[in-house]
């Protein structure tokens, strides 16, 4: 609860600020339709994502909280929810002075904060890289160090993120392929396993299509694509799905 709480305060908070401390900053509401979930009182969910990012003064956040709702178990779960935060403190911005060599734009210390029902509380911190690669949008590597916070989290180890995003344009609108990439390795624990979670969004800028370049980037469909080998670190769970999607950015 304390989590949903100051996942729906960070992304409303923006508006309260001014000036120079936010820079640019996104609020945007999912929604998703999938079936064949692993591990879940239910293989067919739904889910309600909220979501932000944006740049401040000394960095750039993202932040997200997922409300699943789940449809015919029999477990009398019905819910859940899960979500993160992840702020990233940059050296240019701090120091004041460009830090970029070859294709890397910037280097920033990179935190989050996993927060779930049950023992899925974690703190990683680690190093994160931009870099500047033809056709992305962005592109940007995290590289942590997790540490588990709740009894019976056994995930310790380090994670590999990549961040990406690709915009192509077709006719009048634009195709956005967007998403990350969670490798956990090297655990700590025997009992938790190495995992890699392939997580891309394809979407249509149905929005621009419909009511032209003022509404660009407002109102997106299309699919989710979810592959998770050895899911929560379980082995040979290896969930491989896909869920339809509606979003819209305010």
């Amino acid at each position: 609860m304390k989590k949903t709480c100051l996942c729906l305060a960070l992304m409303l908070s923006p508006q309260a600020f001014a000036g120079d401390l936010v820079q640019w900053w996104d609020f945007s509401a999912t929604a998703l339709y999938g079936e064949d979930y692993d591990l879940a009182p239910s293989d067919k969910q739904a889910t309600i994502t909220l979501e932000t990012a944006g740049g401040w003064k000394y960095g750039d956040w993202f932040a997200f909280q997922d409300f699943i709702y789940f449809k015919g178990n029999d477990t009398g779960m019905e819910s859940t929810t899960y979500g993160e935060i992840s702020p990233r403190f940059s050296a240019s911005k701090i120091l004041g002075e460009k830090i970029a060599f070859g294709p890397v734009t910037d280097l920033s210390l990179a935190l989050t904060y996993e927060e779930g029902e049950g023992p899925v509380h974690s703190l990683l911190y680690g190093l994160g890289v931009d870099v500047a690669v033809p056709y992305f949008t962005y592109l940007n590597f995290n590289t942590y160090r997790r540490n588990g916070m709740s009894t019976g989290n056994n995930s310790d180890g380090w994670q590999f993120t990549p961040i990406f995003r690709i915009d192509i344009p077709v006719g009048s609108a634009n195709i956005v392929l967007d998403g990350f990439i969670d490798w956990v390795f090297a655990t700590d624990d025997n009992g938790y396993e190495q995992n890699f979670h392939f997580n891309p969004q394809l979407k249509y800028d149905l929005g621009k299509s419909l009511f032209g370049d003022h509404q660009a980037n407002k109102l997106l469909v299309g699919i989710e694509y979810d592959l998770w080998t050895n899911k929560y670190g379980v082995k040979g769970v290896d969930q491989d799905t896909y869920s339809v999607i509606a979003q819209y950015h305010f």
